[in-house]
């Protein structure tokens, strides 16, 4: 271990052990260290309980639509068309617009072999990146992705996940550096310490660290770097809930979003930032429900790359929107749709192709009644590894899953 690593670690150990004494965000600064200007960044969004995809992005020019959905079939003239053949929800009227503008790109048909209809089960089959997956072991897609470009053991955050929920199983690793947030006081300098932070302006870097030979410079040091990172936190949070008022909805969603937009405006380190949006599992009275909480996905997503576009950060990012499975093409008896197989999955950001890629899945040829996959979802996180991230894939085994092009210019896979 360098001389640096091993004071680095020390001073994080005396924290630790001052923990009841300490404010909390010394403790969480020490993660957020700044990031390359130019590094890439995804974002990964959750939508939790199985969304009907066949409600999402719309066949509307099939005429099985209208025969398997009688009463939860919207009308062709509301359906806001992407080609001649398929179009958004009414609700989703800004991802729409994110369609005609290039800044939005639809995957269709994304599933994997033998689907399996358990929230949890295929739950840990997306989390995990297998197929042979288990609910409650192995690590995740993304966690051992990160710990193969894990390198500088000082670098700071790999990952955050915004939300009150257990971190997901995606993000797990064995040396990959996950934080968990979820509301703005946890970036911020606590009233009761804002007048025994150092008046020191002077931004510290990792060269003045290691003039210090002694623990206790050190660790002052590092508190000294950890009360500036906080200051910066809240004077960007004043700004924020301007913007937040201005530009984002008033929703959960939205406000996560905009937690994420701040953090990557700060040039935090992690390169990977994980959200979810729960509700999904419609299985009656569906209409209203899935009305709403895609408007609320629309609209978070359409503020949120409006914002990053707004602080020229638009070009770094992508997000990636999922869900466990789709739904059952035939709506049920209590007027909803139970759990089904293959669905769509989303791209946000200007760096991807945009449109749609792939057909609709068939409404006759089925999977047991349900709509058959025609891409392998390992074929987008090779992608977004290799080509977005620009990290190696070779846990997913990405050979075995061929995929189209997903970026503008994609570049070499690493492997």
């Amino acid at each position: 271990m360098s001389v640096f690593a091993r004071r680095s670690f020390l001073a994080r150990s005396a924290l630790i052990s001052l923990a009841p004494l300490a404010p909390g965000f010394l403790a969480r600064s020490l993660a957020d260290q700044p990031a390359g200007p130019d590094e890439r960044i995804l974002v990964v969004l959750q939508l939790d309980g199985g969304n009907d995809g066949l409600n999402t992005v719309v066949p509307f020019a099939d005429d099985d639509y209208a025969r398997f959905r009688r009463r939860l079939c919207i009308p062709t003239s509301e359906i806001l068309k992407v080609n001649g053949e398929v179009g958004l929800h009414p609700a989703m009227t800004a991802a729409s617009g994110m369609v005609k503008e290039g800044r939005l790109t639809i995957v269709q048909g994304v599933g994997y072999p033998n689907p399996d209809r358990s929230h949890f089960h295929s739950m840990a089959i997306w989390h995990q990146g297998r197929t042979d997956a288990e609910e409650n072991s192995g690590y995740g897609w993304l966690g051992r992705a990160l710990d193969s470009a894990t390198a500088n053991p000082d670098a700071g955050a790999d990952a955050v996940f915004v939300g009150d929920q257990a971190v997901p199983r995606a993000l797990w690793g064995r040396q990959s550096r996950i934080i968990s947030r979820d509301q703005e006081s946890d970036l911020a300098l606590p009233a009761e310490w804002k007048a025994r932070a150092p008046a020191r302006t002077t931004t510290l870097d990792a060269g003045d660290l290691t003039d210090v030979d002694d623990l206790t410079g050190y660790v002052e040091r590092v508190v000294d770097r950890s009360y500036q990172t906080a200051r910066r936190w809240s004077e960007q949070a004043r700004v924020a809930k301007k913007d937040l008022a201005t530009k984002y909805p008033a929703t959960d969603l939205a406000r996560q979003l905009s937690l994420i937009s701040q953090m990557i405006k700060n040039e935090m380190a992690a390169r990977v930032y994980y959200v979810s949006q729960g509700g999904y599992d419609t299985h009656q009275s569906q209409a209203g429900t899935h009305e709403r909480l895609l408007q609320t996905l629309s609209d978070a997503l359409g503020a949120f790359f409006d914002d990053l576009a707004a602080a020229q950060l638009q070009d770094r990012v992508v997000l990636m929107a999922f869900s466990e499975f789709g739904r059952r093409l035939e709506e049920n008896e209590t007027v909803g749709t139970d759990h089904g197989a293959a669905g769509p999955v989303f791209l946000a950001g200007p760096a991807t192709v945009g449109g749609i890629i792939g057909r609709h899945p068939s409404l006759t040829e089925l999977d047991e009644g349900d709509l058959k996959m025609s891409l392998d979802f390992r074929a987008i996180y090779a992608s977004l590894l290799q080509d977005w991230l620009h990290i190696s894939s070779s846990a997913l085994r990405a050979g075995d899953f061929p995929c189209p092009a997903l970026f503008r210019r994609p570049s070499t896979a690493t492997s």
